[in-house]
C-alpha cells in the first residue's frame, strides 16, 4: 500500500467508501496501541496479579477487533449493496460477506 506521509494512501474504490475505510484504519491504530501496551505490561510483568492485567487488557484487544471485523463486514455491505448495478449483482456480494461471516467469525 503507498503511504503518504507517514500514514496510508486511501484508493477509491467499490469495496469500501472512504469514510469507512478512514474509520476502519484509526480503529485499527488504537488497537495496535493496545497491542503495544500489553507488550509493555509483559515485559514488566513480575507478579502473578501483572498476568491479570495482561490477560484483561488481551481480552480487550480481541474484543475491540472483533468490533472491527463486524465493522468491516457492515460497511463493505452497504457500500457493495449500494454500487450494485442489480439486484442480482447485490444479492451476489450479500451472499459472499455472508460465507466471509461464517467462516471467518
Amino acid at each position: 500500500m503507498a503511504m503518504a506521509e507517514g500514514q496510508l494512501k486511501i484508493i477509491d474504490g467499490t469495496a469500501l467508501s472512504a469514510q469507512q475505510k478512514k474509520d476502519l484504519l484509526n480503529r485499527l491504530a488504537r488497537i495496535e496501541g493496545q497491542l503495544r501496551g500489553v507488550q509493555k505490561l509483559i515485559a514488566l510483568a513480575a507478579q502473578p496479579s501483572d498476568v491479570d492485567a495482561v490477560a484483561q487488557q488481551m481480552a480487550a484487544a480481541r474484543k475491540a477487533l472483533d468490533r472491527s471485523f463486524v465493522q468491516l463486514l457492515t460497511g463493505a455491505i452497504q457500500t457493495q449493496s449500494a454500487n450494485a448495478s442489480d439486484v442480482d449483482e447485490a444479492r451476489a456480494s450479500a451472499a459472499h460477506l455472508a460465507a466471509m461471516l461464517d467462516r471467518f467469525a
